[in-house]
């Protein structure tokens, strides 16, 4: 896979916590896992809202076809029994 090199700041706290816990060979390889794992939240989070938009927008036309489906199988009841 082709890498690239950035250059970004980081909060003081978080670049000795860095430095203190993950080995100086490993640091782009921890941070390039930490950066995919919040990518996949965030994704997750748009398709969520997504869902949940179009959910909302089909709600009112679910409930008019649901009136209209019970009233068509009202309709013929008393022929049936």
């Amino acid at each position: 896979m082709k890498t690239l090199k950035l250059n970004f700041t980081v909060p003081e706290d978080v670049a000795e916590a860095l430095k203190t816990n993950v080995a100086k060979r490993k640091r782009s390889a921890f941070v390039s896992e930490a950066v995919r794992a919040r990518l996949k939240e965030l994704e997750e989070e748009e398709l969520k809202r997504l869902l949940i938009e179009g959910y909302t927008a089909r709600a009112k036309e679910s409930a008019e076809l649901n009136a209209e489906m019970e009233y068509a199988t009202l309709e013929n009841l008393d022929e049936i029994l």
